[in-house]
């Protein structure tokens, strides 16, 4: 669940070009802290023409997970269990999810081991939809239709979840197909 202060409605907007000039600076503000790991621009708004919440999503690809580092310059812990754990490639996989200080600009930072299958279906999830235009364009109509019909962040994530699967399921065999490695 979101922090109070982040609490509102789903609304899914049109791919914002600013995006990923935003993602540079949080990126930035990140490293110093974060050493020697990979920081990817991930999710929605890492894809060129995808319709998304307006909310970053970084991955911070790491060796171990330690809050403490995101913690020390006022990021907030999600506490909620879907935000330290999820299912990849059949494989359960630790994460941590991290809110941003109170009122500064909506984002996710995950944080998931360096060689993870959760960090790779990440990287997978937005280089798919960003290679595939028919996939894009049906994956951002079904987003748009579900935040209408679902304003509510928990049930929308857990209906979109099944369908994000099945997404996937194409991505994978496109993977294949082109030889795709992260």
């Amino acid at each position: 669940m979101p922090f109070a202060d982040e609490s509102r409605p789903v609304e899914v907007v049109d791919y914002q070009p600013s995006w990923p000039g935003e993602f540079v600076a949080l990126a930035e503000r990140l490293r110093p802290r974060m050493g020697d790991a990979a920081i990817d621009h991930v999710g929605s708004t890492a894809v060129p023409g995808l319709p998304a919440k307006d909310c970053i999503d970084v991955q911070v690809r790491v060796r171990s997970l330690d809050p403490e580092p995101l913690s020390a310059i006022g990021f907030r812990l999600r506490p909620e269990p879907w935000n330290r754990e999820e299912l990849s490639a059949g494989v359960r996989c630790r994460k941590l999810v991290f809110a941003p200080p109170a009122g500064e600009r909506r984002c996710n930072v995950h944080l998931r081991l360096l060689d993870g299958p959760n960090a790779r279906y990440a990287l997978l999830f937005r280089d798919y939809l960003r290679a595939d235009r028919v996939a894009r364009e049906a994956w951002g109509a079904f987003k748009r239709r579900l935040a209408v019909s679902v304003p509510d962040l928990a049930d929308y994530g857990q209906i979109k979840s099944p369908a994000t699967d099945v997404l996937m399921g194409a991505a994978e065999r496109w993977a294949t197909t082109i030889g795709w490695a992260c």
